[in-house]
This record gives structure tokens, sequence and C-alpha cells, in this order.
């Protein structure tokens, strides 16, 4: 991942949850940010045991090398979703006291056989404030990062890491980045080259999320229209796509060796697992795709199962499971739609003992 992808991701991640749809100031769902990755005023998180007023990434490199260190988060900035992007870096180790606004924070970083960044909110507030009222004495949406320089880190799945309040990934093909991410994430997250942008409900479908921002009403916009330039400059961005971009993002597989890199060769071409198999048998009877069958579904079978029973079908898909079950996906012959099934890869799912081959 090169460091225009780093900065998409968490830019992406910045973002995640920061206004949901339909993006209206009224929405109740909408009244209070709905951020992740909170850091509260030490005043209201005493007051929860799920409330934390510090942050801790810890990784373990594999390598040596110069760490360095950087804190990205959501500033509150106004009512609701205003809020400003804010930057905190540590060029090595070492603790320095941060104001960003009315926010007082604390930033260590300390290098040895682990490495650690802790983040403190350290901003006076009041005991008695409500959630939406610690809110705007929060760091919200942190994301820490630790790089190093001649070195990597090693994964955070195989050594125990005592990070808080934050999970940590690799977040570069080199491993010189450790992310600590406000949400899960495998190891060397990516986003998708067909993504339009962030549209902040980043855990929804993003194709669906466009299609209901088309469906907004000259009314929803304007409303939208009056509140955070961000969500406001989303919204105008999300209208624009056109529906080449929305077919885009309807789906795609890759298939790939899982260990080389390199493309496959026609004689090693990764095989397609939809497509099933050619044949198979099983208790000597030959079941092959595109052959005949006879639907005799038993009284246990489904209601769709049983009502086409006595119907002849045509084997599309024939899968083995584990196992060894065999599933047999056919379509119904002389039955409307069945074109159009076969080519969305809908089918009826039958087992052998619930049909007859035909010559």
């Amino acid at each position: 991942m090169s460091e225009e992808g780093l900065e998409r991701l968490v830019d992406s991640l910045l973002y995640e949850g920061y206004a949901l749809y339909p993006y209206t100031p009224s929405a109740t769902k909408n009244a209070t940010p709905t951020p992740f990755g909170i850091v509260y005023p030490p005043a209201y998180a005493a007051g929860n045991a799920a409330t934390f007023d510090h942050l801790v990434l810890e990784g373990v490199l594999a390598d040596g090398g110069d760490v360095s260190a950087e804190v990205r988060f959501l500033a509150p900035a106004g009512e609701r979703h205003q809020a400003a992007a804010q930057r905190v870096a540590l060029a090595g180790p070492g603790e320095e006291d941060v104001a960003v606004g009315d926010l007082r924070l604390r930033v260590r970083l300390d290098v040895g056989d682990r490495v650690r960044l802790r983040v403190e909110n350290r901003t006076e507030a009041p005991a008695d404030l409500d959630r939406a009222g610690a809110l705007r004495h929060s760091l919200l949406s942190t994301h820490p990062l630790l790089r190093v320089a001649g070195g990597r880190f090693v994964s955070p799945l195989e050594v125990a890491s005592a990070s808080v309040n934050t999970w940590p990934v690799l977040a570069t093909p080199t491993d010189d980045v450790l992310l600590g991410a406000a949400i899960v994430l495998p190891d060397h997250p990516q986003i998708a080259p067909e993504r339009r942008g962030s549209l902040f409900d980043g855990t929804e479908i993003e194709e669906a999320l466009l299609l209901h921002v088309h469906a907004l009403s000259d009314g929803e916009r304007a409303a939208i229209a009056q509140q955070d330039p961000t969500v406001r400059e989303m919204i105008e961005r999300a209208a624009a796509t056109t529906p080449e971009d929305v077919v885009a993002l309807h789906g795609r597989i890759t298939l790939r060796d899982p260990v080389t890199t390199e493309p496959p060769t026609p004689s090693a071409a990764v095989r397609d697992p939809s497509a099933g198999e050619a044949e198979v048998e099983r208790e000597g009877v030959v079941y092959r795709r595109g052959g005949k069958l006879l639907l005799r579904p038993g009284p246990e079978a489904s209601l769709e199962a049983r009502m086409v029973d006595g119907r002849t079908a045509t084997i599309e898909r024939i899968f083995v499971d584990y196992d060894g079950k065999v599933h047999l996906g056919v379509t119904v012959d002389g039955v409307p739609g069945q074109e159009l099934m076969r080519e969305t890869g809908r089918f009826l799912f039958f087992f052998p003992p619930e049909v007859e081959v035909l010559p």
C-alpha cells in the first residue's frame, strides 16, 4: 500500500459513523455523533467502566529501526456532526502535551522490547455531563499509527498485545506501519478500487447507500445542505454518481493462488469454485451437469421442493461438501423464468435420494 493508499484508508476510518443515512439533522439517529474510537474526558470516563480517557497502541518489532508515531482524530467543532480532522505527530520516543482547540491531550511514545503509544485526554469537563455533552470534550474516531524506518512490526495476531481502546493491525504490505483501528479489521486492510468516497455509513453496502442518496427528496437535501460542509460535500458527490458508477459497485470476485503473487498461467489457472463438479458418481449412479432428472422430493422436503414433485429438471451445478454429501442445483424444465434463474445462478437444490436420473 502506498502512502496515498494509507491516507485513504485512515481518512475513511476517521469518518466511520460520522453521519448516518438519511443524513438529515432531524433524524433521531443523527441527534448526536455516532463515532467509534472515543477518548472521553477523565471526569466522564471515571463514571463508567466501559469508557476510557486514554488509548494505548502496543506493537512488537521484528527488526530494529527508527520508530515514530502519529495520532489522527476528529475534534468536535459544533453541534451534531461538525468536527475537524486533526493530526498529532511524534518524531521519536518522548512525551508531548498538545492543545487542539478546547481539547488538551498528552501523547507518549516508548520504544523498548515493545513499542507503546499512549494517548490521554486531559481536557477538564464537568462530571455530570451526559454522553452528548461528553462528546464535545472528547477525541472522536481516534486512530493512532506507529511507523518504523528500517524495520517491520510483527502481526498483532501472532503476539499478545496490551493495546487499550483500539484494535491493532498491520497497515502496509511491508509491515512498517501499525494502525490502531476503531473497528475490527484484518491485517493489511484495503479499500476497493471501485469505491466512490466516504459515505460515513461504511459498514453498510455502498451501492445501496448511493441509491438511497439518489432517492432523497429536495426537502431532505435542503436540510442536509444547511449542516456540516463535510456531509454536504458527500451528498453532492454521491448524487453525482452515474449509473455506470453504481453498477461497478455491484460485486467483484478475483481468483488467484493464495500463496504466489504471479498471475496464474493457463495450465495452472485457479478453478472457479462456483462452477462445481462436471460429474459425480454416488452408489453406482452418475450425475452429470446438463443431465436430466425426475424430481421426487420426500415428505420432509421444503414446500417449494414438494411443489415440483414429478417434474423434470436439468442439472446446472453439482457441489460436494466437506462431508462428501452431493448437492444438485437444478432448473425445472418448462417453468417460466428458468433462463433468468440459470443466468443469475439461482437454483433449487436436491440430494441424490430425492431424484431419479433420466436417460
